[in-house]
C-alpha cells in the first residue's frame, strides 16, 4: 500500500524512509530562497534538515520564492504535501529515502508584494538563490552586468513593482532600510565563478539604473559571500515518481533523486548570523575561488565535455556515456592534458584525486542523470565551464585541441541531428541563433565561434580557429566516434 506524503502521514512512513526528528511547529523562518528546484532541495535544504535533526538552529526555516510562471506548479505540488520532500540518495551500492521538512512555504508570481513583505521581515536574515547560471543578466563574453536586457530595463523603469529576483531583493532592502532593519545577507548557490561578486554586480547594477544612492548603500552594507556548491541532481520525471512509489511506497508529486556525495564551501560573511552549517559538513573558508574553479572546470567542464559527443552518438544516460570507452578516454585525456594543468592549486587537495572522484560519480547508474540535462543551456554554461580554460591556455600559448573539439562538438550538436539521424531537441535560450550559426558554419566554419557574446576573444584567436576547423571538419566527414578516436590517437590534426 502506498502512502501520500504529508505531515499527517509521517508516522506511517517511518518504516520506509528516514523522518525529521524536529516538529514543523518548532521551525521559524530565517531564510528566503529564490528557485525551489531539485538542486536546492537536495543540497541547502538537506544541510538544514540535518542541522535541525540535531536540535540546532530551528529559527532558520526556509520560505521559498519564485518569479517564473512555472514556479506555481512546484508550489502547488509541495503545498499539497505540506512542503515536505522525499530525497532519494542513489549511490552505486546503496539507496535510501529521507523525508525533509525545513521548508515552511513557497510564494510565487504574481504575488510579488508578499515576496517583498517577506524580504522586509526582520526574521529573514539570509536571502539565497539557485536560479541557474543564465539567470544573472551577465554578458557571457565580457562577464559584466548587462543593463540592456528587457527584464532589467523594465525593472529599472518600475522599481516599485519589480518582477525579477534582483528587483525584488532591491525592493526588500529598501523597505528594510526605511524601517531601520539591518540588511539581510545575499547568498548565491549557482555555478558561477565568483558567484557572490556576480550577484552583487547584478543587484547594484540594476539599482543604479533607478537609484544610484541605494546602489551605493547596498554595496557598502550588504554581504555577498561566494560559495561552491556540488551535488549531482537530475531532473524529476515519471521514472523518479514511479521508483519512489514502487520502492518506498510513498506518493510524492515531486521527489528529488541525487547522489550521496554533496559539498558546500562558503565564505563566512553573515552580519546577521547564520545557521551552524559547519556542524553538518559545510566548509567555511576565507577564499572560495580555488574550490570554485576546481569544481566548475573539472566537474562542470567534464559534464559539458561529454554531453555533446554522447548526444551525437544517441546516448541518453550519463553513466552510459561513461561506459563508452571513447567518451571516457576523451574525458580523461581532455582533463589531464588541458583542463587540470590550468586549474590553480586548491588547499589540501589533489586535483588528480578530485578528478578520479568525479569520474566515479559520473559512472553512477542509479540516479539516472541524463545527457539532455547536461546539454541544455550551453550558451550560458560553455562560457563558464569550458571557454575560461580555453582562454587560459591560449594566453599561455598552449595547445587547445581538446577544448576546441568540445566547442566543435557543441556546434555539430546544434546542426540539429545526431550522427544516427535522430532529431535533437534543443533546450537553450539562444537555440534559434545557435542553430542558424551551426548551419551557417557548413559554408563558413568560423560562423559558430564568431558569436562574440558567447566566445568573446577566444573565437577570434587563430590557434583556436585552426583547431576548431580541424575538429568540425572531422565531425562532419567521419562522425563523433571516429573524431574522438582521432583525438585519442593524435591524428586529428593530420
Amino acid at each position: 500500500m502506498t502512502i501520500k506524503l504529508s505531515l499527517a502521514t509521517l508516522a506511517d512512513i517511518g518504516d520506509r524512509a528516514s523522518l525529521p526528528s524536529y516538529r514543523r511547529e518548532d521551525i521559524r523562518p530565517g531564510i528566503l530562497h529564490f528557485g525551489v528546484g531539485n538542486f536546492h532541495r537536495a543540497h541547502m535544504a538537506i544541510y538544514l534538515h540535518e542541522l535541525f535533526n540535531s536540535g540546532r538552529d530551528l529559527d532558520w526555516g526556509i520560505i521559498g520564492a519564485g518569479v517564473m510562471a512555472s514556479d506555481q506548479r512546484m508550489r502547488d505540488t509541495l503545498k499539497a504535501q505540506d512542503f515536505l520532500t522525499t530525497v532519494v540518495e542513489q549511490d552505486i551500492d546503496r539507496s535510501a529515502a529521507t523525508i525533509t521538512g525545513p521548508m515552511l512555504d513557497v510564494i510565487t508570481a504574481p504575488d510579488f508584494d508578499r515576496i517583498i513583505a517577506t524580504l522586509a521581515s526582520p526574521n529573514i536574515r539570509i536571502v539565497s538563490m539557485t536560479i541557474t547560471e543564465g539567470g544573472y543578466f551577465i554578458d557571457a563574453a565580457t562577464g559584466k552586468f548587462d543593463p540592456t536586457h528587457p527584464a532589467i530595463v523594465d525593472d529599472a523603469k518600475n522599481p516599485a513593482a519589480p518582477k525579477t529576483v534582483f528587483g525584488l531583493i532591491i525592493a526588500g532592502l529598501k523597505a528594510r532600510r526605511a524601517a531601520g532593519i539591518p540588511p539581510f545577507t545575499v547568498m548565491c548557490c549557482d555555478n558561477i565563478p565568483g558567484n557572490g561578486e556576480v550577484t552583487e554586480a547584478t543587484i547594484c547594477g540594476l539599482a543604479r539604473l533607478s537609484d544610484p544612492e541605494i546602489a551605493d548603500w547596498i554595496h557598502h552594507n550588504v554581504a555577498f559571500p561566494n560559495s561552491m556548491v556540488d551535488r549531482i541532481t537530475p531532473a524529476t520525471g515519471q521514472r523518479e515518481i514511479d521508483i519512489t512509489r514502487e520502492n518506498y511506497g510513498i506518493e510524492d508529486g515531486w521527489p528529488v533523486f541525487c547522489e550521496g556525495f554533496k559539498q558546500w564551501v562558503l565564505e563566512d560573511k553573515f552580519p546577521l548570523g547564520r545557521p551552524a552549517l559547519e556542524d553538518v559538513g559545510v566548509t567555511f573558508v576565507p577564499d572560495v575561488a580555488p574550490y570554485e574553479l576546481m569544481k566548475l572546470r573539472i566537474l562542470n567542464g567534464g559534464h559539458a565535455a561529454i554531453a555533446y559527443p554522447a548526444a551525437l552518438m544517441d546516448i541518453h544516460f550519463v553513466h552510459e556515456s561513461m561506459e563508452n570507452p571513447l567518451i571516457r578516454a576523451f574525458l580523461a585525456k581532455l582533463e589531464n592534458d588541458e583542463i587540470i594543468p590550468v586549474v590553480p592549486p586548491v588547499p589540501n587537495t589533489s586535483l588528480q584525486d578530485y578528478f578520479a572522484l568525479i569520474e566515479n560519480r559520473f559512472t553512477n547508474p542509479k540516479i539516472g542523470d541524463t545527457i539532455p540535462r547536461l546539454a541544455q543551456d550551453g550558451s550560458n554554461r560553455q562560457p563558464k565551464f569550458i571557454l575560461p580554460s580555453t582562454a587560459d591556455r591560449l594566453a599561455q600559448d598552449l595547445d587547445v585541441q581538446g577544448l576546441a573539439l568540445v566547442s566543435a562538438l557543441w556546434s555539430r550538436y546544434f546542426e540539429g541531428t545526431s550522427d544516427g539521424g535522430k532529431p535533437i531537441a534543443f533546450n537553450d535560450p539562444s537555440a534559434d541563433r545557435l542553430h542558424a550559426a551551426a548551419l551557417a558554419s557548413r559554408n563558413d566554419p568560423m560562423a559558430f565561434i564568431g558569436i562574440t557574446d558567447i566566445f568573446g576573444s577566444v573565437g577570434a584567436n587563430p590557434q583556436f580557429q585552426k583547431r576548431f576547423g580541424e575538429a568540425i571538419a572531422s565531425l562532419r566527414s567521419q562522425g563523433a566516434a571516429a573524431t574522438l578516436q582521432r583525438y585519442l590517437d593524435g591524428t586529428l590534426a593530420s
